[in-house]
């Protein structure tokens, strides 16, 4: 699976951003999609999961409220939508994916395919 990110960059605090994630190469409807978000001098942390959305979307707590992940099955796409983003956000974030459900799947090293990134920051 290739995973190709966008749609990150410099906000204020308060503000919103939209982060997208083009896939190809595995049938979009089997795959668990994930964001992490990795700050500077930290570890890779979970942001977010969805699969084909017949299971509930999941978030980190600290997101909860504020972020929001879909998919447009039709574009091979899966978003996160960032609202009232503050400095601790801050971070290179991620997409991943797996194949099958996302239960359980908060751990980076249960991701199988990764992409390179796009930078968020907050001022």
């Amino acid at each position: 699976v290739q995973l190709v990110e966008s749609g990150g960059g410099s906000v204020q605090t308060g503000g919103s951003l939209r982060l997208s994630c083009q896939t190809s190469g595995y049938t979009f409807d089997n795959l668990c999609l994930g964001w992490f978000r990795q700050a500077s001098g930290k570890e890779r942390e979970w942001v977010s999961a969805m699969n084909n959305g017949r299971e509930s979307k999941l978030y980190a707590d600290d997101v909860k409220g504020r972020f929001t992940i879909s998919r447009d099955n039709a574009k091979n796409t899966v978003y996160l939508q960032m609202n009232s983003l503050a400095p601790e956000d801050t971070a290179m974030y991620y997409c991943a994916s797996v194949w099958g459900g996302c239960a359980g799947q908060r751990r980076a090293e249960n991701y199988d395919s990764w992409g390179r990134g796009t930078q968020v920051t907050v001022s």
